[in-house]
């Protein structure tokens, strides 16, 4: 008896032995892993600084100048925001559900591990997970590997648990939670919570009501089964448990949770991130290119060069959300509602349609060529399939999505048949800078990115027409030779050209042919005869040292016909050449980015326009005046009697040949803004100059955007006139009063002057 209870307290003291020793080295363990010493047994552990600097992929955030965010650049969807710009309400639901004794416990809840141990020995496992909403902090910043073993599993919770105190002893409670709904995952690609509430509610995080704050803590725990929009029966109830447990704690009152459980889950403002879809679509695209040029050259302080996917930089950009949303609309409005349907009227039952071209065999040429250009025939080519079986691929039907204004249309329909389909369609672009400071408020490249991804304002380059004009009137008005009332016969005039060969351009109509006619009447109706009167007296060269001098960098070839707009140019050049008349001559470079910080908010960069002065401010206000004379008495008059855009405007209208383009740009005291329309193929088009003439596919967005900019009063954009120059400048712009003036002034006839 004696020996058996010797032999028990042996046991137990071999057992309390063990017992301690295992403790020991648990506790030996963990203290290795927090100082980092057991990177050979346990493997790498993040350090005092990798917890400072925890590296999460920051998306690049593209603000408008009113603040608005347009867009993001990311790997993942993430943007961070601080403990201040979070709902005190999600902050509450988020604790309620996840981690009641969050302001507790330092790191481990040991309260919540017995009960979860308890559960385990029980059966009852639905008692609640034991994990915090730190030890899931170390978890999002410092990722499992996947398919870990049982040994390597305990091995890295214990990582995790340390992990979790590090950060409680280097971080606040507010710190922690803020950086948790920073990393954590909420579905819909929107990672942390400022994405997560832009996604799901259009609205910051500080704007939540304590239904929308209950959804978003209840969706963090299983993103797909609890979405609002896959699963919305599932995300009512985990919202409904969230609120009970948020009035269970006292966060809200029995009245609350009554009332708020029985509101319903609204969508109505959901909206995936996607940089094909939102606003200025087009103008992110662009500044996608010019940041990644910019990337290239410019480092971080660890001498890495920037990376606008990852390392959460904010570009504050010239655009104005209120006027690119009011220019998207008036692109939308004019074609939607009016070109388009009556383009589709003007080739119903053409069998070439929508080509404007002879022969069949000039179509199936064209679409050869635009077969070839198509991202799948570069793919299939790629993939080695002979050219048989590439054309057999292109009319064979498949499941597609196609472009409509009404909507994406759902259809089975061959390649070949889509890519006809497309071409009816006609695009417009539209680009408003700001005078004086170069600020380029509105950019729309085209009708819809996601099925149109050329871009119509800095990347497509079109023939120009008549809004060409003004360089050559700008050339005879600095010389001093002319002023608006300037009188010049109206008859053909012919230029011989380098081969011995003559140039003679045509007018459509009659109008005034063989009379005397003023320079502001010849621009305002656009005449060619006047042009080639110009164009004859000071010569190619000179024109295009003007146009260079105002900021036109494209290709232009030096002979006569320029004069009526033959030279391929880019929208964003011929708007910043046209707002030099309403900068008083001072040309200033379109500038689309103020400023851009890193992730910290430190100024990495400010951008300023360059600018120089390509007229006198007098030869400036002279164009001004002769360009109103197209909206008083010329091609742009509709915008007076049609649209009621009675205050003062210059501007230019432009029709290429055989209307493949229709220009019109519009100039304010205030702004610029160009509109060209037309389709993507030049042989598709109008077959009427009525119909495809600029002041009847590009003008009309013009005075949409301008009607909707004006009754914005929050803009600030005014409907007076230009300013008259410091200078004296002793002109009279009324010519019939000029005239008058002319006549009066001259010597009376007698006989000594007749002899």
């Amino acid at each position: 008896m004696a020996k058996k209870k010797s032999n028990k307290k042996k046991d137990i003291k071999v057992y309390l032995i063990v017992i301690w020793s295992l403790f020991l080295m648990f506790c030996l363990g963990v203290f290795l892993l927090f100082h980092g010493i057991t990177h050979e047994w346990f493997g790498d552990m993040p350090t005092f600084e990798e917890l400072e600097n925890p590296e999460t992929n920051l998306a690049t955030e593209i603000i408008s100048a009113d603040g608005k965010i347009l867009g993001t650049y990311y790997i993942e969807n993430r943007s961070n925001v601080s403990f201040d710009d979070i709902s005190p309400d999600l902050i509450h639901a988020l604790i309620a559900i996840e981690d009641i004794r969050f302001y507790e416990h330092s790191g481990i809840d040991k309260i919540a591990l017995f009960r979860v141990a308890k559960g385990i020995m029980t059966g009852q496992s639905d008692q609640g997970g034991g994990s915090t909403i730190t030890q899931q902090l170390a978890k999002n910043l410092f990722p499992r590997e996947e398919n870990l073993s049982k040994t390597r599993l305990v091995i890295r919770k214990l990582q995790e648990w340390v992990t979790a105190s590090k950060l409680e002893y280097n971080y606040s409670k507010d710190e922690i939670v803020a950086m948790y709904l920073n990393t954590v995952f909420f579905g819909h690609n929107a990672y942390g919570i400022k994405k997560a509430t832009e996604t799901f509610f259009s609205k910051e995080p500080d704007e939540l009501t304590i239904e929308e704050a209950a959804l978003l803590a209840g969706v963090v725990n299983a993103p797909t089964k609890f979405s609002p929009k896959r699963n919305p029966n599932n995300a009512l109830w985990r919202r409904n448990l969230v609120l009970k447990r948020m009035e269970t704690n006292g966060f809200i009152t029995q009245e609350q949770y009554d009332s708020i459980s029985k509101i319903p889950i609204d969508m109505s403002h959901f909206g995936v991130l996607d940089h094909r879809a939102g606003q200025a679509t087009y103008f992110r695209e662009f500044l996608r290119s010019e940041m990644h040029e910019w990337a290239k050259t410019h480092y971080k302080p660890d001498g890495t060069p920037y990376n606008i996917y990852r390392d959460g930089l904010r570009i504050y950009t010239t655009i104005d959300s209120r006027m690119q949303r009011y220019a998207e609309e008036a692109v939308r409005e004019h074609l939607a509602l009016d070109l388009q349907p009556a383009f589709f009227r003007h080739w119903k039952n053409d069998k070439k349609a929508p080509f404007a071209l002879k022969t069949q065999e000039e179509v199936d040429k064209v679409m050869t060529l635009s077969m070839k250009r198509s991202e799948r025939y570069r793919l299939l080519k790629k993939a080695g399939y002979s050219m048989d079986s590439i054309i057999a691929n292109f009319n064979t039907p498949v499941e597609m999505t196609l472009f409509s204004w009404d909507g994406p249309i759902d259809t089975v329909l061959s390649p070949m048949d889509s890519i006809r389909y497309s071409k009816y369609y006609l695009q417009s672009s539209l680009m408003s800078v700001e005078t004086g400071t170069g600020y380029v408020r509105a950019y729309v490249g085209g009708d819809d990115y996601r099925f149109f991804q050329y871009d119509h304002v800095t990347q497509a380059k079109r023939q120009v027409g008549s809004t060409f004009k003004p360089f050559l009137y700008s050339l005879a008005m600095q010389e001093g030779e002319y002023t608006p009332c300037t009188k010049v016969p109206n008859i053909s005039y012919s230029i011989q050209l380098p081969d011995g060969k003559f140039w003679e351009p045509k007018d459509s109509g009659k109008n005034k042919f063989g009379e005397e006619v003023t320079l502001r009447w010849a621009l305002a109706h656009s005449n060619n005869r006047i042009s080639a009167y110009l164009m004859k007296r000071f010569g190619p060269e000179a024109v295009i040292q003007m146009a260079r001098r105002m900021g036109v960098v494209s290709d232009i070839p030096a002979v006569p016909s320029i004069c009526l707009g033959v030279c391929d140019i880019s929208l964003y050049e011929m708007v910043g050449a046209m707002s030099t008349f309403a900068n008083k001559g001072v040309y200033v470079k379109p500038i689309f980015i103020t400023k851009i910080e890193d992730k910290n908010g430190n100024i990495i960069e400010t951008f300023k326009a360059e600018q120089h002065e390509a007229m006198d401010e007098v030869t400036a206000y002279k164009m001004i005046e002769l360009m109103k004379g197209v909206v008083y008495e010329g091609t742009g008059v509709r915008l007076r009697y049609k649209y009621g855009l009675k205050n003062p405007i210059a501007g230019k209208t432009g029709t290429t040949q055989n209307q493949s383009d229709g220009w019109f740009m519009g100039i304010t005291p205030d702004l610029t803004t160009g509109v060209w329309t037309g389709a993507e193929d030049r042989s598709v088009h109008f077959k009427t100059i009525t119909l495809g003439q600029g002041s009847n596919m590009a003008l009309p967005i013009w005075a949409l955007y301008m009607q909707k900019v004006y009754a914005d009063p929050t803009l600030h954009i005014s409907r007076g006139d230009f300013p008259r120059p410091l200078a004296n400048v002793d002109l009279e712009f009324d010519c019939d009063k000029y005239e008058e003036e002319q006549e009066a002034s001259a010597p009376e006839d007698n006989e000594e002057d007749e002899f």
